[in-house]
């Protein structure tokens, strides 16, 4: 089982370092080369090829999230995003990648595919 945990198509998140369409290109690419216990042959051998894995996909997520911060720390691995830097400074992203794998825009149009909403206007609502 890879990194994924969700195979919906991810939408473009906050991420100023990184095309949002590649988040998905890049999770494969990771998801192929995630260690098999048949490729090595001792468990130490395979415990490190593990965490060279596990280092390499921690440094890709927080290159999903690069140029903002936490806002609001929900627990539990969720939190809100506001994005300081960037074509998007200014709006408000919620993190869900503790159990979907995705950064969602929030938006005051919950029908869906709306802009996410400025942190003016975030804090306009009292939310």
């Amino acid at each position: 089982m890879g990194r994924k945990q969700h195979e919906a198509a991810r939408p473009a998140g906050p991420c100023l370092s990184l095309i949002p369409q590649s988040y998905e290109d890049t999770d494969d690419e990771l998801d192929l080369r995630l260690p098999q216990t048949e490729n090595y042959p001792t468990e130490d051998a395979l415990s490190e090829a593990m965490s060279a894995w596990n280092a390499e996909c921690w440094e890709f997520d927080e290159r999903k999230a690069a140029g903002s911060v936490v806002a609001t720390e929900h627990g539990c691995g969720f939190a809100t995003l506001l994005v300081i830097t960037g074509p998007l400074t200014g709006t408000r992203w919620w993190d869900g990648r503790a159990t979907c794998d995705l950064i969602v825009p929030l938006s005051l149009d919950h029908s869906g595919g709306a802009r996410p909403v400025t942190f003016g206007e975030w804090l306009g609502r009292d939310s």
